[in-house]
């Protein structure tokens, strides 16, 4: 894949979005907070409503097949605000190593700038290749959350990695 475009999420991406999501919590359930269980059982207005509290930029191939997602949330509370929180990164494997991550996550920082101070995201810490792409953007690693997941009985840790200012 050498071409794809880029742009916000809209309701008309319910299907493709949450198809998407879900397969990359069942492929991946190291990666990510929330579970293909509990995911799976949410309706299809769940999904849209998620469209419309949080940014969420996804990336299209040649025939206009969602292929990557990644979002920004930006807490209302009035202490936390100055943070947004990068979430939900997940590219299909077919469409890893061209570019689709660097530029889902340089979207997200275009979206923050300006809104923020500064960007938040967990990553598995087992995760190489993604610490090296938010690394290679300015995310700088502040901590690490030991046994942050929990899945079928294995631990997984999890870097806590900032963009100091977006």
């Amino acid at each position: 894949m050498s071409s794809f475009q880029l742009r916000r999420l809209e309701a008309r991406d319910v299907d493709a979005y949450r198809a998407l999501r879900l397969d990359g919590l069942k492929r991946h359930p190291e990666s990510f907070g929330a579970s293909y269980e509990d995911e799976a059982k949410q309706p299809l207005d769940w999904f849209a409503n998620r469209l419309t509290v949080a940014v969420i930029v996804g990336a299209f191939d040649t025939v206009g097949a969602l292929v990557g997602v990644a979002g920004l949330t930006i807490p209302s509370a009035i202490k936390t605000r100055h943070k947004g929180i990068l979430w939900g990164m997940y590219v299909l494997e077919a469409a890893r190593g061209c570019g689709v991550s660097q530029r889902l996550v340089e979207a997200v920082i275009d979206e923050a700038r300006g809104k923020v101070e500064q960007l938040q995201l967990t990553v598995v810490s087992s995760n190489a290749v993604a610490i090296r792409l938010y690394s290679k953007l300015g995310f700088v690693g502040y901590g690490l959350e030991a046994r942050a997941l929990c899945v079928d009985g294995q631990y997984f840790d999890e870097m806590l990695m900032a963009l100091p200012h977006v």
